[in-house]
């Protein structure tokens, strides 16, 4: 009687022990915003087998965000990815629900951060056509360090990096990528601590005329970039193509003043738009090299600046001050020398008095 209580028993306890399925996920403590959540798994389950991995946003409750199916590979392991853009910043949990009992680890904690603000960029978001995308900014934390850059192009292919560049002082960076098509680029920024965040920059083409044979010519348009203040004025040559008119035209964000000399040597300032419509000029008949001298209209400015020209062979930031700007410049007045101008002039007009006065006492 004892022996056939004891094969129940151990019959029962074979079942219970088949029957004993194990989960076990693993997941980061950490992730950013934007990167993809990973959940890798391993488990006793029979090849095929359907898993469950949920994800939960964590609160005072526990909510699900979403759900995915995995299926179990012939090595026993099971793998889901999911997308975490636009989620926001908080504690979640990945979990296997009703994954088994014994040991089994089903459920991870993972905490989302938003570092995207710790990138700043100083370079245009929309560019134009030219060959070159520049990428200028600056990264919190990261002075002196650097930071991998990687660059996808409209097609979702890889066309630069990941590669580290390295950062000033401040964190500033600046990388000269070469493209050879308009559309969006997603630019992404990764330090030492992981994942930074991403940017896009959108690349335009220039203007487009269709000839009678039904042909397209596209206008290339040149660029050169740098940053300018009202006192380090940045200077640029142009070199014209042939005696064909020149169209200069600067970047938006601020208000800028442009002055340049003609072909004739004459000093022209220009100074019509605001932030927000970019200064443009048009020189007709030059087959000579053209100057131009920009800065911010206000005197708290400093910033980058971009000089696009069309029907140009070149244009180039001039490493010195030509000479053609050796003479007095026609900038615009600031309020506050507005304001000192009355003071000067009487005080040049009362100069001149006292100094008649004291020339006719001496006569006398």
């Amino acid at each position: 009687m004892k022996r056939i209580v004891m094969l129940v028993l151990g019959f029962f306890m074979l079942i219970s022990g088949a029957s004993a399925y194990q989960v076990f996920i693993y997941a980061p403590d950490t992730l950013t915003v934007g990167k993809p959540l990973v959940v890798n798994g391993t488990t006793t389950f029979g090849i095929g087998t359907p898993i469950d991995v949920v994800l939960y946003r964590q609160v005072t409750t526990s909510t699900e965000v979403k759900r995915k199916i995995a299926y179990v590979q012939s090595d026993n392991t099971f793998r889901v990815v999911f997308d975490t853009t636009n989620l926001q910043t908080g504690l979640y949990k990945v979990e296997v629900p009703a994954s088994g009992t014994g040991d089994s680890i089903s459920m991870r904690q993972v905490r989302l951060i938003d570092r995207s603000d710790e990138i700043t960029l100083t370079s245009q978001t929309t560019q134009t056509l030219s060959g070159k995308m520049y990428i200028d900014g600056k990264i919190t934390g990261d002075t002196n360090s650097g930071v991998q850059i990687a660059v996808i192009g409209p097609d979702n292919s890889v066309i630069y990096g990941p590669m580290y560049v390295g950062t000033d002082s401040l964190g500033g960076f600046d990388v000269v990528v070469p493209i050879s098509q308009t559309g969006d680029y997603e630019v992404s920024f990764t330090d030492d601590q992981g994942y930074v965040g991403s940017r896009t920059i959108s690349i335009i083409g220039g203007h487009e005329t269709i000839a009678p044979e039904t042909t397209v010519t596209t206008t290339t348009i040149l660029s050169a970039h740098g940053r300018t203040s009202r006192d380090n004025p940045i200077y640029f040559i142009v070199q014209p193509v042939g005696d064909a008119p020149v169209t200069i035209s600067t970047s938006t964000s601020v208000d800028w003043v442009v002055e340049y000399v003609d072909a004739n040597g004459d000093l022209h300032t220009i100074n019509d738009q605001g932030d927000i419509t970019p200064e443009e000029i048009v020189v007709n008949g030059a087959d000579k090299p053209l100057y131009f001298k920009v800065y911010p209209y206000k005197y708290s400015v400093s910033a980058e600046v971009y000089l696009y020209t069309e029907n140009a062979d070149s244009v180039m930031v001039s490493p010195t001050v030509p000479a053609v700007f050796g003479v007095t410049t026609l900038a615009p007045v600031s309020p506050a020398e507005r304001q000192k101008s009355p003071l000067a002039t009487a005080g040049s007009i009362a100069a001149v008095c006292m100094a008649s006065l004291f020339i006719q006492l001496r006569r006398h």
